[in-house]
């Protein structure tokens, strides 16, 4: 096998995984940068090699068949090796190129995320940067299978998985959104006991808004009534804002939406987020100098 065909190989894996990941070919074409129909002779070529179809190519999205999931596994080890490769030669460059690849919750506010990553960029223009967005069990077993190298992360539990490293933490305040005029906009403030009778528009379940909003709740025997669940911040916020109902959300979230944001006492409800990686210090140099630039990111890191 020369040098040639073994990357064309990777490739093909890694248009794979992309596919695996991104739930179809168009979303995984985007996401590397390739038209579809390149990503789909690719995925062709592969299948050809392996003698069977890796994907059930029926509707809209598509579906792994049994060799299609025999196949994941290997695949991201040995896209994992190489990856370990590259890193061995952006170490040697000096980070003259190299990638990283980090993970975050959708409702993230302690961190600038893109004007961060502008100054990272300036600072290395030849690191390429991949981010994805995902519920946070999403992003732990992306985190631990070697996909991400560093994730923003709003566990459920006051310890990280085993195998994860925290770099960071921020607290995050949470406060009341309501639409305008609501009385408890008027009153600027409230108790959690007196939301009983209040409807709530919800994140949906497994994120880390939805996991710190359900456990405020039950400790604070809070019985909400959800009249809408959502997977889109911004449509939470639109929904809130036409009155269906109120919700609990970072308050830079409802300031910058310009809606009313209500203190709530007694508890004051937060959510700690924290920068998770697989160990005290990344292995990929990439990896290593954007955790380093995060964790300076803003006063209210904590090492």
């Amino acid at each position: 096998m020369d040098l040639y065909n073994a990357r064309m190989e990777i490739r093909q894996l890694r248009h794979f995984m992309a596919v695996v990941t991104e739930g179809g070919f168009t979303a995984a074409a985007r996401a590397e940068l390739i038209v579809q129909s390149a990503l789909s002779t690719s995925i062709r070529n592969l299948e050809r090699e392996l003698g069977a179809d890796l994907f059930e190519r029926t509707g809209r999205r598509v579906v792994l068949t049994e060799a299609g999931r025999a196949l994941v596994p290997q695949a991201r080890a040995l896209l994992a090796g190489a990856e370990a490769a590259r890193d061995a030669v952006a170490a040697v460059t000096g980070l003259a190129t190299g990638r990283v690849s980090v993970g975050t919750i959708q409702t993230l506010t302690c961190v600038d995320l893109p004007a961060e990553l502008a100054s990272f960029h300036q600072e290395f223009p030849g690191v390429q940067v991949s981010v994805r967005d995902a519920p946070v069990g999403e992003l732990t077993d992306a985190l631990r299978a070697g996909e991400l190298d560093l994730a923003f992360l709003a566990p459920d539990a006051r310890e990280l998985p085993e195998g994860l490293h925290s770099h960071a933490t921020w607290r995050e305040e949470l406060v009341l959104i309501t639409a305008p005029g609501h009385p408890l906009a008027r009153a600027g403030r409230t108790l959690i006991k007196d939301l009983a009778d209040e409807p709530f528009v919800d994140f949906r379940a497994g994120t880390g808004l939805e996991t710190a909003v359900r456990r405020l709740a039950a400790h604070c025997g809070l019985q909400r009534r959800i009249t809408c669940d959502v997977t889109q911040i911004g449509l939470l916020v639109d929904l809130v804002r036409a009155g269906i109902g109120v919700a609990f959300v970072p308050r830079a979230i409802g300031e910058r939406a310009g809606l009313p944001c209500v203190r709530v006492t007694q508890p004051e409800p937060g959510r700690t987020v924290v920068l998770a990686g697989r160990g005290p210090a990344p292995r990929n140099p990439a990896a290593a100098a954007l955790a380093r630039h995060l964790t300076g990111a803003a006063p209210a890191a904590r090492p």
